[in-house]
């Protein structure tokens, strides 16, 4: 019997629009009925999807369960206490930042533990993160020192081509060990870096731990290179019908619906219900 669910938000969960269907939501509030836990696990912060949770009936609720930053932070709903930070040393978020602010095609996003900034805004970006009801400060300086006290999730940088991104990694892995680095890439527009050995698998695990629950006993849904790690760490590994090919060749099943057709709830319905 499963016993929890980690789900990626965008393009697994959500339309691409960033609306919540009304299957998926029958779906879930099922499963919770069943006493099975949903947890979001998302590239996000959790500030950004409070209003799916409540859709849901889960905003604000005591032992339940969000995971945000790709593995960064695990919050209990009730407060958005925090559970687990697995944050970023100082001294690498900064050298990561200084080689996106030094590109000016890139957006250069920072996570904080509760807040998302954004350096050299571009257009396209921004109209995506707004469709989400994601909220940033734009950064107007590429001052990192600001950040010095606070807990740096981690750095992402968005850029309209996957050349451009993999040459983004490869620029920053020319000046950090990269051995430091959880590099994944996601949205078709994102390349991402957490402290290595941070990522949505590990945080799937380290809170099923926390709960009781073996990582046999966890599905997990998602689509790109970031939902990977969560893949390969639990029982039964879910790729929507739009994932890429690595998610697919890694699912144990891959659903006939896409994201836009309630994908999640056709998980639901065959291995929870």
């Amino acid at each position: 019997m499963y016993k929890m669910i980690v789900c990626d938000l965008d393009e697994t969960l959500l339309n691409d629009d960033g609306t919540l269907s009304a299957e998926n939501q029958a779906a879930i509030k099922a499963a919770a009925a069943k006493g099975v836990y949903f947890v979001p696990n998302s590239g996000r912060s959790y500030t950004s999807f409070q209003t799916e949770l409540a859709t849901l009936g889960l905003k604000n609720q005591a032992n339940q369960y969000s995971i945000s930053y790709n593995g960064g932070l695990i919050v209990e709903n009730a407060g958005n206490r925090p559970i687990a930070v697995n944050a970023m040393d100082y001294d690498l978020a900064a050298t990561v930042f200084a080689v996106g602010a030094a590109n000016p095609n890139a957006a250069t996003h920072v996570y904080t533990q509760d807040q998302t900034y954004i350096y050299n805004q571009q257009p396209v970006d921004s109209a995506y993160l707004k469709n989400r009801g994601v909220q940033f400060e734009p950064l107007t300086s590429p001052d990192f020192t600001r950040f010095k006290s606070m807990n740096i999730m981690k750095i992402i940088m968005a850029l309209p081509s996957m050349p451009e991104r993999k040459q983004m990694r490869a620029d920053v892995e020319a000046q950090v060990d990269p051995a430091k680095l959880a590099v994944t890439y996601s949205s078709d527009r994102y390349v991402e870096f957490n402290p290595a050995g941070v990522n949505k698998g590990t945080a799937s695990v380290q809170l099923g731990k926390l709960l009781g629950i073996k990582p046999a006993e966890i599905i997990a849904a998602g689509d790109n290179s970031n939902d990977l790690p969560m893949l390969t760490a639990v029982g039964l590994p879910v790729s929507v019908a739009n994932g890429i090919d690595a998610v697919k060749a890694a699912a144990k099943y891959v659903t006939t619906a896409n994201n836009n057709q309630s994908a999640l709830a056709e998980v639901i319905n065959k291995f929870v219900l």
